[in-house]
């Protein structure tokens, strides 16, 4: 608004209607006004008193580090914990032949070769290949292909290479890698399609490969199925229960829930403080900008799922924290320099559009050569010839008044003209033409 004050400025003051004049000044005053006291109703967690901002939350990696190598990899998942992630997320499905393997979609065409391998089976559930199968398929070489964050470049030789060799983990192997390193591990579990030999124990399944196959802590799971919640309570009541739902207090509580995972859309600061008050903390996905981080940090959050755990890892602090007297200064001065910017441009126009001069010894240039021009406050003009002509003639432009242009070695001339024109009051009406 601040910037249009110039065009507007421009055509108020060249109108001939006073109506429209009002009118247009009146609809840029009313916006301006209005965007000066929005900053009354603006609400920010981010700004706090001193001393009120709580830890930053722990991040954890969504389908590793997805941003420095292929998700739900190995290699994905030692980036995400050389970045400093505290937790590690994936997805989970099960082979034909019951072995738990790590895929988010329901196909394997998007993340693997299968196109290359099993040409037939491009659009095949990943569920219905057995082990041995997806053995055979290649997980990272479309990373560097399709390049989806635009961060394959900054790879090395030996990365890429790495890259090309990885191969699709089995939950075994994930929750070794998190357990060795004492790391937090979230997992959505896909139940198989129908005709499947586990569609119905796939729960069961899963719950064997964290008991006997690996050697995690249940402490360190974060169990988010929904699917039998109670049974697998009542199996490993040391698995921390997590819920994907926004419901109340006493539901949550009734299944034992500890913590909240939930789209970051749908958390306000309140309710994250009404929920860490009865010991639920919140999960936030999927956060990867900083200054989405920082309003999470600054509402209180628990923790966030992220794609860029190398970069919010290094926030000091929230973005644009500060104290409430700080955003009111700023406020205040970025109002007042607005203000007066708009005045200035406004009292700019109205001098020019009156003719006011800002300085002497302007200069006009036309078909005729250099002349002087002056101007009365008023349009009408008057030109001569130059010398060279048998006579001088006098061309009346306008009936709004006098103004003079001559040759530029008569600006003695001009003076005196122009000075008995205003004694005068002489008027395009009654100016006679000379000979």
């Amino acid at each position: 608004m601040t910037l249009l004050s110039w065009p507007i400025a421009l055509h108020f003051f060249r109108m001939n209607k006073r109506v429209r004049q009002v009118l247009i000044l009146s609809l840029y005053l009313a916006v301006l006004f209005a965007l000066y006291l929005v900053p009354l109703g603006m609400y920010s967690p981010c700004i706090k008193e001193e001393g009120t901002l709580g830890p930053a939350p722990t991040l954890i990696g969504h389908r590793g580090a997805p941003m420095l190598a292929p998700e739900n990899t190995q290699m994905s998942f030692e980036k995400a914990v050389e970045a400093g992630g505290e937790g590690l997320e994936t997805d989970v499905a099960i082979s034909y032949d019951g072995v738990p393997f790590l895929m988010h979609d329901s196909t394997l065409r998007r993340t693997t070769n299968v196109h290359e391998v099993f040409p037939n089976r491009t659009d095949s559930p990943a569920a219905m290949f057995t082990w041995a199968e997806l053995e055979m398929l290649s997980a990272g070489s479309w990373f560097l292909r399709r390049d989806p964050f635009r961060t394959a470049s900054t790879l090395n030789v030996n990365e890429k290479i790495e890259v090309q060799n990885q191969t699709v983990p089995t939950l075994k192997e994930f929750l070794n890698l998190a357990a060795q390193h004492q790391r937090l591990v979230i997992f959505d579990l896909r139940r198989p399609p129908r005709g499947h030999p586990y569609r119905d124990t796939w729960i069961t399944r899963t719950l064997e490969v964290i008991h006997n196959e690996s050697f995690i802590n249940s402490s360190q799971v974060l169990w988010l199925p929904d699917d039998q919640r109670s049974v697998v309570q009542e199996l490993d009541p040391e698995l921390q229960q997590t819920s994907g739902d926004h419901a109340s207090i006493e539901e949550l509580q009734e299944e034992h829930i500890v913590r909240l995972n939930l789209h970051y859309s749908y958390m306000s600061q309140e309710q994250i403080r009404k929920y860490a008050s009865v010991n639920i903390s919140t999960n936030l996905y999927v956060i990867s900008q900083p200054w989405l981080y920082s309003l999470a940090w600054c509402a209180g959050v628990h923790s966030v799922t992220t794609n860029a755990l190398h970069v919010l890892k290094k926030l000091q602090r929230p973005v644009f924290l500060m104290t409430p007297d700080q955003y009111n200064l700023m406020w205040i001065l970025t109002i007042i320099v607005s203000a007066f910017f708009i005045t200035a441009v406004f009292i700019f126009h109205w001098w020019r559009e009156r003719g006011l001069p800002f300085w002497s010894g302007s200069r006009q240039v036309n078909e005729n050569g250099p002349y002087s021009k002056f101007r009365t406050g008023d349009v009408a003009e008057v030109s001569l010839h130059p010398p060279h002509h048998h006579h001088h003639q006098v061309r009346l432009a306008s009936s709004q008044g006098v103004g003079f242009a001559l040759p530029s070695s008569s600006g003695r001339i001009c003076q005196l003209i122009q000075s008995s024109a205003l004694q005068t009051g002489l008027t395009p009406k009654n100016f006679m033409k000379g000979p």
